[in-house]
Order: C-alpha cells, then sequence, then structure tokens
C-alpha cells in the first residue's frame, strides 16, 4: 500500500487528553504567552466524556493555577463537611477515629466534586485563552522527528476496515506537530506506554501499581443525604483475598458517590472485583443508605497506585508525561486530581521557558526537577510506603506502620526507608489450583446488579464495524494457556463483561465483546500472560459519561 498522506499543522504545544493536567497545562501556557499556539485533542465525545466522576479534589492545584476560580465559577460547590472511617465486618462495623490519623488524612478545606464538570469549566477557561480543543479526535500514534523526538501524534483517523487496514472510506487523519508534545492521557495511556517503553522511562524504578475503581452514582432518599459527608471503609467483602476498600461522597441534589477499588496485585485468579463491589452494597449501614434510591450511572476506571517509587522518568526528547500518565496519586488520601494539575501547570511553565529560548524537541529537565523536588514529590514522597506495606504485610499492619511512617514523614524522615514494591500486578496472578472458586451472590436487582445492566448506564458506544481496539498478542493464550493455568481471570476481573468464553462445537472460545469496554484498561495491566494490549478507539467511541 502507498504511503498514507496526511495533513500536518503546526504548534507551539500539542496536547494528547482534555483531563485536569492537560487542561492545566494549556491554561497555564496561555498565561505565560497569549501568543502561543497550543491544542488540546480529547478523544471523548466531549470534554468530560471519559472522566469518571465523583472525587474529593484538594483545590490547592486551583489555587495555583486559577487564584480566582470561585469569582469565575468554578464547579466547586459542596465543600467536606465531615470525615468518617470504618472498618467493615459482614454484619457491622467499627468507627475509627479521626484523631489518630495522620494531618494528611483530613479533608477539611477540601470538595465533592464531578471531575467530569470540573473539566468542562477548565475547558472553557482554557478556550477563552485561546485554546484550541477538539474533542472527539483520538490520538492514535505519535510521530517521530528525525532525531528521534517526539514531535506530534496522528489524529482523527475514522473508517478502518475491522481488520485495522486502510479501506476507501477511511478518513486517514492529520499529523499535529509541536516543538514539545505533552501525553496527559490518564492512567495506562497507549502512547504513553509506547514512550515509556522506548525510551526506558521506567528503567531503575519500581513496577507501577494499579487498582480498579468502580463508581455508581445514587440518588437517594433526602431524609438520608448528608451533603458533605465523605465515609471510607476497609475490610469486608475483600478480607484477606485483596487490598482496596470504599468511598461513598454526599454531593448535592440528593445523590451520593458510591465507589470500591480494589487492588490489581491480587493473588486469586478466581477473584471477581465487580461482584466484590456489588457484595459490599448490600452490608447493613450501605444498604440502608441505598434502600428506596436509585442508581442513574456507572463507570470503572484503572487506578495508579505506585506511587513515588513507580513513577517513571517524566521526560523524553520532545515529550513529557503529566498527571496519571506517570502515576502522581497519593493512594491513602485517593487522590490524584491535585497532582494533575500541579503537574500540568510545571510542564506549562518548563516549555515556555524552553520555547523562549529557542529550543525544541529536547527534555524539559526543568519539569522533571519541579515534580521531583516540589510539592508533587514532596505529597507523594510522604505516603510512599503505605501501599508496599499493605501488599507486603496486610491491612492491619499497613494500618499502624503506615499511619506511623506518614506521622514521621510529616516531621521530614521514615523509619522504613523506602520499601519496593516487587513484583507487577500480572506477575502477582497465581494459578487457580492453588486457590478456592469464590461463591458470589446473585445480584438482585434493588441494589446489586449484573455487568451488563450497569454498563448500560456507563451509555459506553463503540462503532461496530471498527477493528477490536483491544489486541491480542496471540490469539491462542487464553485459551491454551490463562484457562488451564488461571481459569481465564478475563472473565472476571473486566469490569464491564468485555471477555468470555463460550463453547463452540464442544470446545472452549474465548470471545471478545469490545463494544462494551468503559476504557478501564485493567485488561492491559492484570492479564497474567500479559497477552491484552489496550489501543485507543477512534474517536467519540467509549463511555460517555453524564453531566452531573
Amino acid at each position: 500500500m502507498a504511503e498514507i498522506e496526511r495533513e500536518a499543522m503546526e504548534y507551539d504545544v500539542v496536547i494528547v487528553g482534555a483531563g485536569p493536567a492537560g487542561l492545566s497545562a494549556a491554561i497555564r501556557l496561555k498565561q505565560l504567552d497569549s501568543d502561543l499556539q497550543v491544542v488540546v485533542l480529547e478523544k471523548g465525545s466531549e470534554v468530560g466524556a471519559h472522566i469518571l466522576s465523583g472525587a474529593v479534589l484538594d483545590p490547592c492545584g486551583l489555587d495555583a493555577l486559577i487564584p480566582d476560580w470561585k469569582e469565575k465559577g468554578a464547579p466547586l460547590n459542596v465543600p467536606v463537611k465531615d470525615d468518617n472511617f470504618y472498618m467493615l465486618g459482614e454484619a457491622g462495623q467499627i468507627r475509627i477515629p479521626n484523631f489518630p490519623m495522620p494531618p494528611l488524612m483530613n479533608n477539611h478545606g477540601n470538595y465533592i466534586v464531578s471531575m467530569g464538570n470540573v473539566c468542562r469549566w477548565m475547558a472553557e477557561q482554557a478556550e477563552e485563552l485561546g485554546v484550541e480543543i477538539f474533542p472527539g479526535m483520538a490520538c492514535s500514534e505519535l510521530v517521530y522527528g528525525d532525531n528521534g523526538e517526539v514531535k506530534g501524534v496522528v489524529a482523527g483517523v475514522f473508517g478502518l476496515e475491522a481488520d485495522g487496514s486502510y479501506g476507501p472510506n477511511t478518513e486517514p487523519g492529520m499529523e499535529l506537530h509541536g516543538k514539545y508534545v505533552f501525553l496527559s492521557e490518564g492512567v495506562r495511556g497507549s502512547l504513553s506506554k509506547e514512550v515509556i517503553a522506548k525510551y526506558g522511562l521506567s528503567d531503575g524504578k519500581e513496577p507501577q501499581k494499579y487498582g480498579v475503581g468502580m463508581k455508581e452514582i445514587w440518588e437517594i432518599d433526602p431524609a438520608k443525604h448528608k451533603e458533605g459527608s465523605v465515609t471510607h471503609t476497609m475490610g469486608w467483602p475483600l478480607g484477606s483475598n485483596a487490598g482496596g476498600g470504599s468511598f461513598i461522597y454526599h454531593l448535592d441534589n440528593n445523590q451520593v458517590y458510591v465507589g470500591f477499588v480494589v487492588h490489581l496485585n491480587y493473588k486469586n485468579p478466581h477473584l471477581y472485583p465487580y461482584m466484590e463491589f456489588q457484595r459490599f452494597k448490600h452490608h447493613p449501614m450501605v444498604a440502608e443508605l441505598l434502600k428506596g434510591g436509585k442508581r442513574v450511572a456507572y463507570g470503572a476506571r484503572a487506578i495508579t497506585e505506585g506511587g513515588y517509587q513507580s513513577m517513571p522518568k517524566l521526560v523524553a526528547p520532545g515529550v513529557a508525561l503529566l498527571g496519571c500518565s506517570a502515576g502522581m496519586v497519593n493512594v491513602p488520601r485517593i487522590k490524584g486530581n491535585h497532582n494533575a494539575m500541579l503537574s500540568g501547570k510545571a510542564a506549562a511553565e518548563a516549555a515556555y521557558d524552553a520555547i523562549k529560548a529557542e529550543r525544541a524537541g529536547d527534555e524539559l529537565a526543568a519539569y522533571e526537577v519541579n515534580v521531583r523536588d516540589g510539592a508533587i514529590g514532596a505529597d507523594l514522597k510522604k505516603v510512599r510506603n503505605v501501599k508496599p506495606m499493605w501488599s507486603k504485610w496486610g491491612l492491619t499492619a499497613s494500618l499502624m506502620l503506615g499511619g506511623l511512617d506518614m506521622w514521621t514523614n510529616t516531621f521530614g524522615f521514615s523509619l522504613f526507608g523506602t520499601i519496593g514494591h516487587g513484583k507487577n500486578d500480572a506477575e502477582a496472578t497465581e494459578p487457580a489450583d492453588q486457590h478456592k472458586p469464590i461463591d458470589y451472590p446473585k445480584p438482585d436487582g434493588v441494589l446489586s446488579f449484573d455487568r451488563l445492566t450497569n454498563v448500560a448506564f456507563a451509555a459506553t458506544n463503540h462503532e461496530e464495524s471498527q477493528p477490536c481496539h483491544l489486541r491480542l498478542g496471540n490469539q491462542d493464550t487464553p485459551i491454551q494457556v490463562n484457562l488451564p493455568k488461571y481459569a481465564e481471570p478475563a472473565q472476571r476481573y473486566c469490569p464491564a463483561g468485555v471477555y468470555e468464553v463460550v463453547e463452540k462445537d464442544g470446545k472452549p472460545e474465548f470471545v471478545v465483546n469490545f463494544q462494551n469496554c468503559v476504557h478501564c484498561k485493567t485488561c492491559d495491566i492484570k492479564d497474567p500472560s500479559q497477552n491484552i494490549t489496550w489501543t485507543t478507539p477512534q474517536g467519540g467511541d467509549g463511555p460517555n459519561y453524564p453531566n452531573m
């Protein structure tokens, strides 16, 4: 086939992803120099469509970026009024008092927000400054320069044949070139993954760790609603099977965000994270809250959990990793949006200085230094041992030792140094014959729901004639390796029911229902054979999370 010809557009900075990191970078660049040409490319149908809303936001990032955000109408309308921490048993709960908690765990001054709405508002601020934002423009390839630097991306490819080839109706997209390219794709982005591998950015670092977070939005009985209330739980139903916990955030309009996180380093391939979430809602404390209410939305997303010691090098020639593309989540706080915003601001300042000095396509070393030695590094360094402690020694030990470590880090030192993570999450999976299957109750359709019913509440959509964006390295591995050795865990770890093993002509067959995909990336992370690669589908496809 003849070489594909594409039009090219030139910018100063090309930003992939209209999340909090990418939009912060765009805003800061225009604040520094209104003449800079800045473009943001977003694969969702609109800004916020792929943002799994519902978070407690530390406003320090916004404070640094847009100090007058209140006057400008930022949608931070529900300040946190009270914090609750519970250890759950199957039939009851014990409240953990707030006073022993390290200061960084205090949510005073934070806000319960829809991050989708926050990003929509940030996009408005960016556009008012002259930033070009193109939603529905998935970035499918990187463009490299003559010296091996990243000089741009390919965006807007539509109408590929089912086998991935170019056909008569294919739109080849265009190349967008920049002096610098910022990747703010979120967790496990396909371009970020390529950059990390190509330039060896994770060499000498601990493996990145992940969790899968599942979330429902509920409208509940007004009599039970406590606007501004934040609750976190640990313990049941996971117990010793896996690390993780829940969150329940009361926002306005009688709505609550009900979420559940399962750390993906669990050993038992029979574990079913989605069903653990559904079982959690039947705990008496949670069931009473939700009784008489209705679920109005569902979604799922992987979360980076490796923290300080797992962050890769953040820069390579012509490119920088922002926010969750690099893994900037503070795990015990369950917060990363503030660091994403701060990273976008820092990357923008480094790029502005470089462009002003007539540089292009080199490494933005100043950005790396800012992140490691500035507010982001300080935030992550204080909690760096909590996740590995939990993984190595279990929940109880991590509560005590992790709490002690966070306290001592408040004063600038750690008794434990920096603990490593060890295996990556795929390697942590053990053979099925070493573990007992787990019997999960059938969803009742009132508090708990089957996956396909819930996926409908994510409003996800993929054009069925397009190539499958979930690519198998070897078509035979699921049945020949994963099924006999691991009971093919893709049937269970996926929170959207994408993967099935069915019987055809008396033989098992692996089926990929890519239309269900909510872009959580769990398969790319947890598959024990590392045989599944998530790639970006064509623009606009995927979940369409509600404007709430």
